[in-house]
């Protein structure tokens, strides 16, 4: 199972991702971080999660890019582990500043990645960001970027079974699973 949990800044995205890891039931939890910690906020920021990730009981494995080419450590079965991907828009920025290439090279690269990733797992739970609305203008390498996000997202909620925005913490599911106030997809709220 594939779940896309998407949201604002601080909307409140990582721990409800953190939560639906631990609840289903996988006996190993892995956490593929993928912040590269730059600057004091960075770091601090990455250390908040170190200790939620330490709280939560996962294995940790930090990862920035060429997702393609990680293999999970242990001997359990695929079906008896999570991963929890934190988050997509740093692989993008990772794989894009970093080793570069063009869109459909970097595009193949993540998409790749997170295959990857889900032959390993029963549950991949993704962390991406909304950063689409805010009307600024940019940059063209940073244009390109937040387009790429935008395909690669897209591309994600057709690949998932769940697509959960959080907004101000209240997890809103727009694809797959069971709302919160009753039905399937679209009855009930």
């Amino acid at each position: 199972m594939i779940i896309l949990v998407t949201g604002g800044s601080a909307s409140g995205k990582s721990a409800y991702a953190e939560m639906l890891a631990r609840e289903g039931g996988a006996v190993t939890r892995y956490y593929v971080a993928a912040m590269k910690p730059y600057g004091e906020e960075g770091k601090a920021r990455v250390e908040k999660h170190r200790r939620m990730r330490r709280e939560g009981r996962f294995v940790t494995i930090e990862r920035y890019e060429r997702l393609e080419e990680l293999v999970l450590p242990g001997t359990e079965p695929a079906g008896r582990r999570a991963v929890l991907l934190e988050c997509m828009s740093n692989l993008l920025a990772n794989e894009q500043f970093g080793e570069g290439g063009s869109d459909e090279e970097i595009r193949k690269r993540v998409q790749a990645g997170i295959l990857c990733l889900k032959k390993q797992t029963k549950d991949l739970i993704i962390v991406t960001n909304e950063v689409f609305s805010d009307g600024e203008d940019y940059d063209p390498e940073t244009r390109r970027y937040i387009r790429l996000l935008g395909e690669l997202n897209c591309w994600l909620a057709g690949q998932a079974d769940q697509v959960t925005e959080v907004v101000f913490g209240i997890p809103v599911i727009i694809k797959g699973g069971k709302r919160e106030a009753g039905g399937e997809d679209g009855e009930g709220i």
